[in-house]
């Protein structure tokens, strides 16, 4: 619950600064004038890293891996308390080395090509943390960041299509599209401007790989639960297939409506999808509570893709305060599904004490 409480102050501080890099007045002391410069620090390693830690700890069962969460979630607490230097940063470049002990041990554990993909989202996550830590700008390193959460759920969703019938060549093209991802960010790194283009096809090669694979489309048919993750994944992989076309048009970027439009298609538009699809199952598992499901949790995701709709169509269109709008949609989006999520495992433990 410590480490959970660590990772969802850089999810509502990361949220807060985002909306004021848009303009939105909302109240900010100065001594956290870092919710604003590291808004996406804050949501990928303070809050997306932490949470993820966490997960993997709880399922290996050993005390170390927690060491993981507990780091990256004190570098993000740092930097939500206004520390400046390098020390928040070297907590979450040594909190992602323990995770990649982590995933090393699941790798041993269950040798196969899904966890062996999820190792090497590690490895970009560990090479965007140490590139930061040594003084690059977060444009420089984004992509990185990008590439260890796309391939973090990669992994997990691989690991399901083994209740489908296999296709031979399947993974060999999924696996073509990861080198090409490697050779793009190499490219990137090296101050390559069509790293980003590479980069951008096989963001958008998976896409097109996971709408063709995924279990999604046999679960869509399923009422409840399944029905309900089944319809974040997919239209998340939309999102997924967009940033792909986006990155790979105008990288190189460090600002504007384009770089904006190209992270959140991703970040918000897929990364979210994929929270709010698994959360109702990973979160009980983590804190021990029954899984719940209710149909007013399309409410939070019909708003969190129609304000990005909104969002990224005036970043299209240059209309600056309907891009802060639809931002706020996310926000509130990420806000209500939580509340909700909360709300659902207290009347039904309510109802299991009352049972008892």
């Amino acid at each position: 619950f410590v480490l959970l409480v660590l990772g969802f102050s850089g999810l509502v501080t990361g949220i807060w600064g985002g909306l004021l890099r848009l303009g939105l007045q909302l109240p900010l002391p100065v001594s956290h004038a870092n919710w604003i410069t590291y808004h996406g620090p804050l949501m990928v390693c303070g809050f997306l890293g932490t949470l993820i830690g966490l997960e993997r700890a709880v399922g290996l069962r050993v005390g170390w891996a927690y060491l993981a969460p507990l780091l990256t979630g004190l570098g993000g607490f740092l930097v939500v308390a206004g520390f400046l230097g390098v020390i928040p940063r070297l907590c979450i470049l040594i909190g992602s080395l323990f995770f990649t002990g982590v995933m090393i041990r699941i790798l041993q554990i269950q040798p196969n090509m899904a966890n062996g993909m999820q190792m090497l989202g590690t490895l970009a996550w560990v090479t965007g943390n140490w590139a930061w830590l040594l003084g690059r700008s977060i444009p420089q390193v984004v992509l990185w960041w990008l590439a260890f959460l796309l391939l973090i759920i990669v992994g997990e969703r691989l690991e399901l299509t083994r209740f489908q019938k296999p296709v031979p060549w399947a993974r060999k093209v999924l696996g073509a599209a990861v080198l090409v991802l490697g050779l793009g960010l190499g490219c990137a790194a090296a101050g390559l401007g069509w790293g980003g283009t590479w980069a951008g096809l096989a963001v958008g090669l998976i896409a097109v790989w996971l709408f063709r694979f995924d279990l999604a489309w046999r679960t869509l048919r399923m009422p409840g639960l399944p029905r309900f993750m089944a319809g974040c994944l997919l239209v998340g992989y939309g999102w997924l297939l967009l940033s792909g076309f986006w990155i790979a048009t105008i990288w190189p970027q460090s600002s504007g409506a384009a770089y904006d439009g190209a992270l959140h298609a991703f970040f918000v538009g897929f990364v979210f999808s994929m929270i709010f699809g698994h959360a109702p199952v990973i979160l009980p598992a983590v804190l021990g509570f029954p899984v719940v499901f209710h149909g007013v949790l399309y409410g939070p995701l019909a708003l969190l893709h129609t304000s990005l709709v909104m969002r990224l169509g005036s970043d299209v269109l240059g209309w600056s305060a309907w891009r802060g709008w639809g931002a706020a949609g996310n926000g509130v989006a990420v806000i209500w599904f939580l509340l909700t999520m909360a709300v659902l495992w207290a009347r039904e433990a309510h109802r299991f004490r009352q049972a008892r």
